[in-house]
C-alpha cells in the first residue's frame, strides 16, 4: 500500500483516474464539478447533510480532486486558471491526451490540441459547451450507491433516474472537432468550420449530429458564414480507402445510406445561450432566410419533402435543453412550424409517416392478395375432388398418385389396364388374371388328350369287328 501512496498520493484509484482521463479528452477544459457530474452523477446526491453549499461540493468532488492532483504528479492533466466563481479549470496536458486517446478508443490523432489558457479569457464559450453536453447526455445516477441516502434524497435521485434519457455517452462525444474545406483531417487548410460538439450516438437514433453553440455574441451574418463552411465541408468528396470517392466525413463517420434518392448532410444542432446582447428570436429569423439555399428541401405532394443534398438546420436555447434534454419537444428545425423531439427535428416524420402509409396499403394488398390466392386454391381443390375417380368395385376414391397413374401421358407410355379400378383392386384383379392364365393350359392339355382316347378305342372295335 505504502508503494501505491507513493505513485498516486492521493490515492485515487485507475478507474477514477481513467474516468478523469475520458472526460477531460471530450471536453477539453472542465471544472473538477463537471468532471464529477459526468462520471459520477450519484455523487451529486450526497454529503446533502454538509451545512453550505461548498462544503457540499467539496465533499462530492474530493474523489475526482485527488485523481486530478495524482494525474497532475504524473505530468498527465494541468490547472487551466479559474473561472470568474473561482472554481478552477483543469486541462489535460499533450502527454494526458495520449493516455486519454487510449481510454477513449480514439486515434491520438483524433483529440486535438491542450486547451491551455482557456481561463484566462474566463472560458465562456468552453463552459457553455460543457452544460450543453451536459444537458445533452443527461447522466443517470447509480441508485444502487444512493441506498443508504435519506428518503428525499432518493427520491430526488430516482425522479432524475427516471427522466427521459439523454444521447449516449461520454465516449458519444467529441468537442472542437475540426471539419476541413481543404488540406487533411490532421492538417485543415483554409475555409473548413470546427464543430463544438460530434454526437456519434446511433444505438439512440443519432449516428452523426453536428452542434454549434452561440452565447448570443454573433450576428445572423456571422453565423451564416459558420454554415456556409459547414456546407463546404459536407459537401467535399475525397478518396477513400477503397478507392472510391465519397463525401469526407463518411470517411470518419458512420450514418445509414439515405432511402430512395434522398441522401442529406448530417444535421447541425444550434444551441442559443442567452449571456450575450443579441436577442436569439431575431437571429435565427435572420439566420433562416440567410441560410434557405442550404436547407430548404424540394416538396412533394403527398405532404412530405425530400432534403438530398441539403443541410438540416435545428436550434433550440440553452435554458430548454438543460430543463427538457433532447426528448422534449423544445426544438426547430427551419423550414416547419412547430417544435418538435430532436429525433423528430433531424428526421423526417411526415416522409416516415408516407413511408408507413404505403407500406400499410401495399401490405394489406398482399394480404387480400394471399386471401385470393386460397380462395382460388380452395375453389380449384374443390372442382378437383368433384371430379376424382371412383372404383368401380370397392366404390372408394382414388389417391392422387392412383389418379395420375390413369391419366393419360404420352403416346409411349403403357397403357393402363385397368383404369376404373383403385390400386387394391387392380391388384386383386391382376392377381385374378394371372391365376387363371396359368389355369388355362392344363384345361387345353386335357381337351385334347380325350378325343385320341375315343379315336383309338374306334379303330380298334372296327377291327375287331
Amino acid at each position: 500500500m505504502a508503494g501505491k501512496r507513493e505513485e498516486n498520493p492521493a490515492g485515487s484509484s485507475n478507474n477514477l483516474r481513467g474516468d478523469v482521463l475520458r472526460v477531460l479528452g471530450v471536453l477539453k477544459v472542465a471544472t473538477v464539478e463537471q468532471i464529477q457530474q459526468i462520471s459520477a452523477p450519484h455523487l451529486s446526491y450526497r454529503h446533502t447533510d454538509k451545512p453550505t453549499p461548498s462544503k457540499r461540493k467539496q465533499a462530492r468532488t474530493a474523489s475526482h480532486t485527488g485523481a486530478l492532483s495524482d494525474l497532475r504528479k504524473h505530468g498527465l492533466a494541468e490547472n487551466g486558471g479559474q473561472l470568474p466563481g473561482g472554481d478552477t479549470l483543469r486541462n489535460l496536458t499533450p502527454m494526458g491526451l495520449k493516455a486519454a486517446a487510449r481510454e477513449l478508443g480514439r486515434p491520438a490523432g483524433e483529440m486535438g490540441n491542450p486547451a491551455r489558457g482557456a481561463g484566462r479569457t474566463g472560458a465562456s464559450h468552453p463552459m457553455t459547451v460543457n452544460e450543453a453536453v451536459l444537458a445533452l447526455l443527461r447522466p443517470k445516477p447509480d441508485l444502487a450507491q444512493l441506498a443508504s441516502e435519506p428518503a428525499d434524497v432518493l427520491a430526488a435521485a430516482q425522479a432524475a433516474f427516471d427522466a427521459p434519457a439523454g444521447l449516449g455517452t461520454i465516449t458519444s462525444y467529441a468537442t472542437e472537432v475540426a471539419l476541413p474545406a481543404t488540406g487533411t483531417w490532421s492538417n485543415p487548410g483554409k475555409g473548413g468550420a470546427q464543430a463544438d460538439i460530434v454526437i456519434t450516438a446511433p444505438e439512440d437514433g443519432v449516428p452523426l449530429l453536428f452542434a454549434e453553440i452561440d452565447n448570443c455574441f454573433e450576428s445572423a451574418q456571422v453565423l451564416t458564414a459558420k454554415i456556409d463552411k459547414y456546407m463546404r465541408f459536407c459537401q467535399r468528396k475525397v478518396k477513400d480507402v477503397d478507392g472510391k470517392e465519397r463525401p469526407m466525413w463518411r470517411t470518419r463517420w458512420w450514418v445509414p445510406d439515405g432511402r430512395h434518392g434522398d441522401q442529406p448532410h448530417p444535421p447541425l444542432l444550434l444551441v442559443f445561450n442567452r449571456i450575450g446582447p443579441r436577442n436569439p428570436n431575431t437571429v435565427i429569423a435572420q439566420l433562416a432566410e440567410l441560410t434557405e439555399r442550404h436547407w430548404k428541401g424540394t416538396a412533394y405532394e403527398s405532404g412530405f419533402h425530400m432534403y438530398d443534398g441539403k443541410l438540416p438546420i435545428v436550434v433550440t436555447g440553452m435554458k430548454h435543453l438543460k430543463e427538457h434534454g433532447p426528448a422534449g419537444a423544445i426544438f426547430r428545425r427551419f423550414g416547419r412550424p412547430r417544435n418538435q423531439t430532436l429525433l423528430e427535428a433531424i428526421g423526417n416524420p411526415r416522409r416516415e409517416a408516407h413511408d408507413a402509409r404505403q407500406q400499410a396499403e401495399y401490405a394489406a394488398h398482399q394480404r387480400e392478395h394471399q386471401e385470393e390466392l386460397r380462395r382460388i386454391a380452395a375453389q380449384h381443390k374443390a372442382e378437383r375432388e368433384a371430379g376424382r375417380p371412383v372404383c368401380a368395385d370397392c366404390g372408394t376414391r382414388f389417391t392422387d398418385a392412383r389418379w395420375k397413374t390413369i391419366e393419360p401421358s404420352g403416346w409411349s407410355a403403357p397403357r393402363e389396364t385397368h383404369p376404373h379400378l383403385c390400386d387394391d383392386c387392380k391388384q386383386q384383379a391382376v392377381t385374378a388374371e394371372r391365376q387363371a392364365e396359368q389355369a388355362e393350359p392344363e384345361h387345353q392339355e386335357h381337351d385334347q388328350a380325350v378325343p385320341e382316347q375315343k379315336a383309338g378305342g374306334t379303330w380298334l372295335s372296327r377291327f375287331r369287328s
